[in-house]
């Protein structure tokens, strides 16, 4: 059991990390929670948030990255734009799934 325990606060711990580094999950959730999550970000201090989608979440995260640069009048610009791909699922029923990561970087 305590092997699990581990593997379970590592898991933690490394999603914690992402959190702190300015990075926003984009899923199944309305845009306006994303764009909330990154605006607040920004409002805390940082001076970059990374939006990160897979499937059919990356036109959310597309919407979310617009809405914030609207929202926030020009004070956030794009950095960077990485698209690619990953295979999930188990060996054997493996699909290639599209991936997104869009930088925002405030700009003051």
């Amino acid at each position: 059991m305590p092997h699990n325990n581990t593997a379970l606060n590592q898991t933690t711990k490394r999603v914690e990390n992402m959190a702190e580094a300015g990075t926003v999950f984009v899923g199944n959730k309305p845009v306006s929670s994303y764009v909330l999550a990154a605006v607040t970000q920004f409002t805390s201090g940082s001076k970059r948030v990374v939006l990160k989608a897979r499937g059919r979440a990356i036109s959310r995260a597309v919407d979310t990255a617009e809405l914030i640069r609207r929202f926030l009048g020009g004070k956030v610009n794009y950095g960077s734009i990485k698209i690619g791909s990953e295979k999930v699922g188990e060996p054997g029923k493996e699909r290639t799934v599209s991936t997104i990561e869009i930088e925002l970087v405030k700009t003051e």
